[in-house]
């Protein structure tokens, strides 16, 4: 028995054809762009300062233009990006160090050897 109340287009975005798509999105926004960005600036700056700082913020911007762009009927805002911007700079941070540390650590062995 079908509902009358729920307009097809409602019903046509949650199955699994379009889910699959969708579902995805956040995670390459919210994980892999800030993973990425930082490990890039990174290696561009070899500087952890400059390369967190980049990376924070460029990231905060790709979270705020990715939640503008898809979302043009305005339902998501700039608060939207404060709630969620500690996490997208924390991943961020973390590549900056991983990839710090991991480069900082074959230097040192090189020279110790």
């Amino acid at each position: 028995m079908m509902r009358t109340d729920v307009s097809p287009q409602a019903s046509w975005s949650y199955t699994g054809r379009t889910l699959g798509a969708s579902a995805m999105e956040p995670f390459f926004v919210f994980f892999l762009l800030p993973v990425a960005f930082g490990i890039l600036a990174e290696l561009l700056l070899r500087d952890t300062k400059h390369a967190s700082l980049l990376a924070g913020i460029v990231s905060t911007l790709v979270v705020y233009l990715s939640l503008e762009v898809r979302d043009p009927s305005g339902t998501w805002n700039w608060l939207a990006t404060l709630l969620i911007a500690p996490l997208v700079i924390a991943f961020a941070l973390t590549a900056v160090f991983v990839c710090y540390g991991r480069m900082h650590d074959r230097k040192r062995r090189l020279n110790g050897a």
